[in-house]
Formats: C-alpha cells, structure tokens, sequence
C-alpha cells in the first residue's frame, strides 16, 4: 500500500507551496478548534488539531462546501473526524451565479490560494495534501485534483458524483497514481434528480440522473484507465454523518500510513 503514495516531487508550480519561512504570523499550539486570522488568511477557515506541534508535518484536509447545501461547519465535522491527525482549511466560497452554483474556476483559485496561506504559516507535510468535496462540491474536487494530480495526495467526494463527460483523464499516468474515495447513497437518485435542471442549465450535465446507472458508469471508466477508486455506498442520507466521517479518517490515515490491508467499513456495503 505504501507504493501508493510515491513522492510527487514534480508539483504544480504555485508560490511558496510547501514553505514555512514565512515572517507573518504562524498558528500556535492547537485545541481542536476553527478560527479566522483575517491578516493572513482572509475569510478561509483554518482548524488546528489537538496538541498542535510546530515541528510536526500533517497532513493538510482542504475542504470544499456544498455551494447550495447548508451552511458547512468545519470545527463540527473535524471533531467528528478526527481531532488530532490532520490541519484543515475551508477556502472561502466565492459569490454564487445566477444558478445557485460557484464557478469552477473561482473556486479552484480560491483552493491554490488557501494551501499557499497555510502551507505558509503552518507545518504541512507537503506530499500529504487532500482534497474533499461535500455535496455538490465533490464533483469540483475530483475536476481540480485530475487536473493537477500531482499537487494532491488523494481525493474525496462526500456525495458529489464523478464527471463522466468533461474528460478529467488526460494526464492517465498521474492519474493512475491518484487513489480517490466516492462515498455516496443508496437513495441519491431522489437528489440527482432535483439537482438535474441545474446542473443541464449550467452545462455541466453528466446524465443519467440515477445511482445505479452513475455508478456503473463510474466504475466501468476507472476500471478501464486502471485509475484508483474506493466506492462506499451508505444507507441514510446524511454526506457527514460519524459512519461516513470515520470511514473517511480510516481511510485517510490507510494512506498516509501506508497500512498495507484496508479497514473494511461497518456500515458501508
């Protein structure tokens, strides 16, 4: 499992990604919680771990909000998923458009723009990066991190559906190298079908609208790029509840520690 994470030392050119040189402000000691540092970090969200220690690279949980979702509290899912393992930052969400949705370009600036500011001031190991998308969002962390799959570790989608029909493996060989989770529902198909007029309005329709044929599809193209996935499938409908947050921190720390057997859910099937 430990060759799944090969060193990505080739990473997408960004400033000062990774350093911790900076002379602004650095975080201190952490107690599990969230804050806002307006000087550095402008409207992100930051949550420090437990027991914070400055000389110790963690990983770093980049998390992308449901545009369209309820409002998405960080401290609240950090503490269900883990209290001491990671940093995480929640990029602030750009201004809606007239669909309700965020643009996807704003919202990847918005992602470069938080890891520069943390890796900045904070320890990050900077081969263990993370993307996750709740919701909607999900589907904009799997577009960001195939496009630059060097710059992540791996990528999580938390009931955003992958995008079948805007052709994310282009660069098949680091994608390959990618490993992902998609965790989502067995009653997804009512959501897919609210969500299916905005998302054909705003051109980004993946069609179709049903769990079953999603999923199929899903599993069919990674299993032909011989690209990685891990698919969990919940019953219920919450994207954040323990089960999905623990099998997500399971999963997460299967990679950073190279475990060389998978934890197998107790709740997903």
């Amino acid at each position: 499992m430990s060759g799944r994470l090969p060193k990505r030392s080739t990473r997408r050119p960004r400033a000062n990604t990774g350093s911790k040189r900076s002379g602004g402000p650095r975080l201190r000691a952490g107690d599990g919680t969230t804050f806002t540092a307006p000087e550095w970090l402008g409207d992100d969200r930051v949550f420090t771990p437990l027991g914070y220690e400055p000389g110790y690279d963690y990983p770093l949980l980049v998390w992308l909000s449901d545009p369209v979702g309820r409002p998405f509290d960080l401290g609240r899912v950090m503490r269900r998923l883990s209290l001491r393992n990671f940093l995480a930052v929640q990029p602030t969400a750009s201004a809606a458009d007239d669909s309700g949705g965020v643009p996807a370009g704003s919202r990847e600036a918005g992602v470069w723009r938080a890891i520069d500011r943390v890796c900045e001031r904070a320890s990050v190991h900077p081969d263990r990066i993370y993307l996750i998308g709740h919701g909607d969002a999900g589907s904009d962390a799997f577009r960001i991190a195939c496009r630059h799959p060097q710059a992540f570790a791996g990528v999580i989608s938390l009931g955003g559906h992958f995008p079948l029909s805007e052709s994310l493996f282009s660069r098949l060989h680091d994608v390959r190298r990618l490993p992902m989770l998609l965790c989502c529902h067995r009653m997804e198909s009512r959501r897919l079908e609210e969500n299916a007029a905005l998302l054909t309005e705003t051109g980004r329709s993946d069609g179709p609208h049903d769990i079953a044929a999603q999923t199929d599809r899903t599993l069919r193209l990674f299993h032909a790029a011989g690209a990685m996935l891990a698919l969990r499938i919940y019953p219920g409908s919450n994207d954040l509840s323990k089960a999905i947050l623990g099998d997500v921190n399971r999963w997460l720390m299967d990679e950073v520690c190279g475990t060389s057997k998978p934890l197998r859910s107790i709740c997903a099937s």
